[in-house]
């Protein structure tokens, strides 16, 4: 962190930097273009991320707004967080035991209200009475995010089934065989086009007994994970203009959580 400041909450630390910084230095540090230091830049955008802020109410004391959000773009552009995210969820499953790679995945949506910024691309979910967005998301069973993507809210979670299994086994080596789902994703259509892909489709299905609220096998992990992700303020609605954009900071935020947690392994106990 620079020591012309105070530090924010949401800075990186300085184990977290150690582990990001290889990925995110695409030039060389005494590259004549650069003008701010690329960890200020990093602390500007989890800065707008986790506080929400608008990119140009970026506080003074960090880079300009303009230069966070084209790093932050070429960042992306580049494949940076993906490869973060297949590294660091790496690190974590072999920490806790597991294989590198899972063999299991758990498939669910989320539906973000829509702002003005997003007004016109949103569409209305009659099952959550919102206008919005919904994020299709796929995880491992450690709640590590495996793949995702943005759709206006009335689109059926079933038709979507294909592109998160795609893009599951890509991001698994093809390790990925099994996906549980909830009885939203019911159906010949779905299970068929994740079998296309390699992975059969499981639904969990609710006791038929139910009364009040029960906690589904499998089923919890990816809400656990929704419920991360609504810790970044910027998340918690959709404020983008691009689908596009808001699917890239879900990106951002599920590295952040794996970064602080993979850092804290490497301080140790």
């Amino acid at each position: 962190m620079s020591q012309s400041r105070k530090a924010y909450p949401s800075d990186v630390s300085d184990d977290e930097w150690a582990l990001v910084a290889p990925y995110l230095t695409l030039v060389r540090e005494d590259a004549g273009q650069r003008a701010h230091p690329l960890r200020e830049v990093f602390n500007g955008l989890r800065y707008v991320v986790k506080t929400g802020a608008p990119w140009r109410w970026m506080p003074h004391d960090l880079p300009p707004w303009a230069a966070v959000y084209q790093q932050a773009q070429r960042w992306l552009s580049a494949g940076c967080f993906e490869q973060l995210a297949e590294d660091l969820r790496a690190v974590l499953r072999l920490a806790a035991g597991r294989k590198a790679e899972p063999s299991a995945a758990i498939l669910d949506s989320r539906t973000l209200r829509a702002t003005p910024e997003s007004g016109e691309r949103a569409g209305y979910d009659g099952a959550k009475r919102k206008q919005g967005s919904k994020l299709h998301m796929a995880v491992d069973t450690l709640g590590h995010l495996l793949a995702l993507h943005v759709t206006p809210a009335n689109a059926d979670d079933r038709a979507q089934v294909e592109h998160l299994a795609k893009a599951v086994r890509a991001a698994t080596d093809d390790h990925v065989e099994i996906a549980f789902v909830d009885q939203g994703y019911t159906g010949e259509k779905p299970a068929a086009a994740a079998r296309k892909h390699g992975i059969d489709l499981e639904v969990v299905k609710l006791p038929e007994a139910k009364r009040g609220f029960v906690l589904l096998p499998r089923r919890w992990v990816v809400e656990r994970s929704f419920a991360w992700a609504t810790r970044f303020r910027r998340l918690v609605k959709d404020y983008e203009r691009y689908a596009s954009t808001l699917a890239d900071l879900h990106l951002v935020a599920f590295v952040c959580l794996m970064l602080r947690k993979a850092a804290l392994l490497a301080c140790g106990p």
